[in-house]
């Protein structure tokens, strides 16, 4: 069988295609257009939608033809030489972006590492290796610090349509960062056996994480957290070293979830209205500012994860208001029947008047 000679053109084309991780084919069809586009700088008089481009593919000489008639100008060539190699670069660049665009649309709700470049006003874009991230100033953790030359994790959030064209978005706010980083961390979440049933986050200061396994043997939550902490101390130390990570038993049942949300609180009771899909939190009088947390956080963190809108209360001030309304209501109930009792008398006496 005879070898394939390959031309110097056909070698160059591959290898430009190689590079920049697109289709041959595609290089070619710039590469046509960009003569095209030459020809119409200089010679617009032609109805450009008839014209035609052939390119050997031994010389990678380009001929240009008007219904299959050759009509290249003589040293049209040396003049297309400059515009055509201006439009092959953007064209080349042009499908590399896509080429990018369309490997990263796939790693969409991943995470990351990656290396910060440049400051872009308050949007800072990030180096992911084949392509650049743009991390909007509201993907990013409000009290971590950025600088240049950074390397930290980051979670791709989607590809969103910009005015400077696609753009890949990352994110370091976004609960599928922990998410992410629980699956590197920690090999029963990573394999399944341990599965994340849900999590709220307030980036920088807090996330709660409900955590399940139905494989006999497997603790759920020590698998997460890892001997003397060390695999949870590995996520916090990822997300800043600030975060406080609250990993908690997922349950089907929301008289006993729902105190596992409100960790670290303890000896709570609740009073659940399914249908409203609310529950009174009743807590002992010590306990109330921990349920709650700093600046309400604790219980709306819980009330995130649980799906249950939490009314926390005192048990002491509950029971004392359960005894109040008690006797109101014995109170109304005397006063009512007193009244009933006057009446039935006045109308006794008016029948013995008649």
């Amino acid at each position: 069988m005879p070898a394939t000679v390959r031309s110097e053109f056909t070698l160059a084309l591959n290898q430009v295609a190689t590079e920049r991780g697109i289709d041959p084919d595609v290089v070619l069809e710039t590469i046509k257009a960009a003569i095209l586009a030459a020809y119409r700088k200089d010679y617009g008089n032609e109805d450009i939608d008839k014209l035609n481009v052939k390119i050997n593919p031994d010389t990678g000489e380009a001929r240009v033809y008007k219904e299959n008639k050759d009509i290249t100008p003589p040293g049209f060539g040396r003049i297309a030489t400059q515009t055509a190699k201006q439009v092959i670069l953007q064209r080349i660049r042009e499908a590399e972006k896509k080429a990018i665009i369309e490997d990263y649309s796939e790693k969409v709700g991943s995470i990351v590492n990656g290396m910060i470049l440049r400051f872009d006003g308050q949007n800072i874009v990030i180096d992911i290796g084949k392509g650049e991230g743009m991390m909007p100033y509201q993907e990013q953790i409000p009290n971590e610090n950025y600088r240049l030359n950074q390397r930290l994790a980051f979670y791709i959030e989607s590809i969103r349509q910009t005015m400077h064209g696609e753009e890949i978005i990352v994110s370091r706010a976004h609960k599928g960062l922990v998410i992410g980083l629980f699956k590197r961390e920690v090999p029963e979440v990573a394999n399944g056996s341990v599965i994340i049933r849900e999590i709220a986050r307030e980036a920088g200061n807090r996330t709660k994480l409900a955590v399940f396994s139905n494989i006999g043997g497997v603790d759920p939550v020590g698998s997460c957290v890892g001997q003397k902490g060390i695999r949870v101390q590995a996520v916090i130390n990822e997300l800043g070293g600030s975060e406080k990570i609250d990993i908690i038993q997922w349950h089907d049942n929301p008289k006993i979830y729902i105190p596992f949300a409100l960790a670290p609180a303890k000896d709570i009771e609740i009073i659940l209205d399914e249908k409203n899909k609310s529950a009174i939190v009743l807590v002992p009088e010590d306990q109330l500012s921990l349920t709650i947390g700093k600046d309400g956080q604790n219980v709306r963190l819980a009330a995130k994860l649980t799906g249950f809108k939490l009314d926390i209360r005192s048990k002491t001030a509950y029971e004392h208001e359960k005894e109040q309304q008690k006797t109101a209501n014995a109170a109304s109930k005397i006063i009512t029947n007193s009244k009933k009792t006057k009446k039935e008398k006045s109308g006794n006496g008016k029948s013995k008047k008649k």
